[in-house]
């Protein structure tokens, strides 16, 4: 960073803070990793055997829970013929990227090589940029090491169906006969794109799926993880429509993915952004960003990575609900979407001076990593503020209700909200003026301050401030769509969505779709409903 800006993460407090990753490392791993620490010939000093009774009561919070037993609650309903298919969408890193001419996955991967450039190009033609990578499949598990257990995104869902609910997999391209009933679909996306782009893929392929079933009127009932919830939603409004042009009149849904989609069932998506993604932006992203010394493992998104993808763009929090502090904890009034607040707190790589020089001059950053973006800064500068601009129609579009319809017409796919609300989630950020440094800090994490006065902030009021309850990426607010002032839609909860039906439980943003007690009661919901 250059001396005028600055972002900051502080290490986080145990006891006010809790874990922020997108992908949860189990209870299983981290007792893998004590057995290896706490050797026997290790446990001579006193601090050891502190150490090893401090494992040991973590280590019995890992042990097993009552979870519902799945094959036994849905044993008559897993018999029955007929039920609606289910097509799953996951959210951003839930799909393979593959190299096209290569073949190879390049992510998930443990060790990123030099030539797997995760990084779109970035020209203010947002559909043009494009790179050698395509989807591949949804991402089962990832094993980081030989000697530790696989870490969990889809596997348990796809065999909980299977198993469970007597659900079989279909194949797009080749489905059975009966491949309209007791049948469900993964839709694997390069999850770096647009997501109005991946909205209309979707449908498209759905479309195509249906005349190869001969069946013009089915409706797929959709579960869709964290970002594919938005993708869904879009898709069911606007069917496979690109978004109105800028300075065009407000979005109105016409609804027409309705003819495909029957119910969209939401596991942690971010219906008003999150906070965490703008975090993401500054930041970048790595399973193993807390390891020393540093490296690359799981393929790290590095902040130059990110800035080029659009998708992460648009999970940013929506206009209105997006939300800064100052340094004393008071708001504080910023156009998120406007790219002179980006160049005036120095957020993101295409407003750090080293960078710029180093883009400038073309030169590698260090031995075996890439160049900076190709193009002029006049064309990353233009990139940013039309990935913003782009960002902002998406959420307009989203936020839109379509109040002039008869009652009857509105909403005609009902919303299903399934979620944590347990863990402290980022909500808000603290913009601080660093008058010594003549820079501007930005904070992510809390730490104590020094307001006005030298009054002290403590650490926790900070937390408070930052923070509401959600699942660690997504709150509770942002999963419902509850913007201030709006009409209220839901006879359940305060929000202009049409939600139907909301389940909270303690667990973290990547498990939800895991977690058992979700998964009964959206089953629940997807079992009983039998079509002709």
């Amino acid at each position: 960073m250059n001396k005028n800006q600055k972002t900051e993460c502080n290490t986080q407090h145990p006891e006010e803070m809790k874990p922020h990753l997108i992908f949860d490392v189990s209870c299983s791993v981290f007792l893998v990793y004590s057995s290896l620490i706490l050797h026997p010939s290790s446990l001579k000093s006193p601090s050891s055997l502190i150490l090893l009774l401090m494992l040991l009561s973590i280590s019995v919070s890992c042990g097993a829970r009552r979870t519902p037993n799945l094959e036994r609650i849905f044993a008559d309903a897993r018999s029955h013929s007929g039920k609606r298919p289910i097509i799953i969408i996951p959210g951003v890193g839930g799909s393979e990227l593959v190299n096209a001419r290569t073949g190879e996955v390049v992510w998930p991967k443990l060790f990123r090589a030099s030539d797997d450039d995760l990084d779109l190009p970035a020209t203010p033609a947002l559909a043009t940029n494009r790179d050698g990578l395509v989807a591949g499949r949804i991402v089962k598990d990832v094993r980081l090491l030989p000697f530790l257990p696989k870490l969990n995104f889809f596997n348990k869902l796809l065999d909980v169906l299977r198993r469970d609910a007597g659900y079989r997999e279909g194949d797009w391209d080749a489905p059975a006969p009966d491949g309209d009933r007791d049948t469900y679909y993964v839709f694997a996306y390069d999850w770096r794109r647009d997501n109005v782009e991946t909205a209309q893929l979707f449908i498209r392929r759905v479309e195509e799926l249906k005349r190869k079933l001969g069946r013009p009127e089915l409706r797929f009932n959709i579960v869709a993880h964290s970002m594919g919830g938005l993708v869904a939603r879009y898709a069911a409004m606007y069917g496979d429509a690109d978004l109105a042009a800028e300075g065009t009149a407000t979005p109105r849904p016409t609804w027409a993915g309705a003819s495909s989609i029957n119910k969209v069932f939401m596991f942690g998506t971010p219906n008003e952004g999150s906070a965490e993604a703008f975090a993401i932006l500054l930041e970048g992203y790595s399973l193993t960003e807390g390891l020393r010394p540093r490296v690359r493992l799981f393929n790290k998104l590095t902040n130059e990575d990110v800035i080029t993808v659009p998708s992460v763009f648009q999970l940013l929090p929506h206009r209105g609900a997006e939300s800064f502090l100052d340094g004393g904890l008071r708001p504080l009034a910023v156009d998120l979407y406007d790219p002179a607040a980006w160049r005036r707190y120095g957020w993101s790589p295409i407003n750090d001076v080293g960078y710029r020089e180093r883009f400038a001059g073309g030169a590698v950053r260090s031995e075996g990593e890439r160049k900076p973006l190709g193009g002029t800064l006049a064309d990353v500068d233009a990139y940013l503020a039309s990935v913003l601009r782009r960002a902002r129609r998406f959420h307009e579009a989203l936020d839109a209700v379509d109040g002039a319809a008869p009652s009857s017409m509105r909403a005609p796919v009902p919303l299903f909200a399934f979620g944590g609300d347990c863990e402290e989630t980022l909500s808000a950020l603290v913009i601080l003026r660093d008058e010594r440094k003549n820079r501007w800090v930005t904070l992510t994490r809390p730490r104590e301050l020094r307001a006005a006065g030298n009054r002290r902030i403590s650490r926790k009021e900070v937390t408070r401030a930052m923070y509401e309850l959600g699942d660690g990426r997504v709150t509770r607010r942002s999963l419902l769509g509850m913007r201030r002032g709006a009409a209220r839609a839901s006879a359940l909860f305060d929000t202009p969505l049409f939600v139907n039906y909301g389940l909270f439980v303690c667990d973290l943003h990547s498990d939800l779709q895991n977690n058992r007690t979700l998964q009964e009661n959206a089953l629940t919901l997807l079992m009983n409903e039998i079509i002709e």
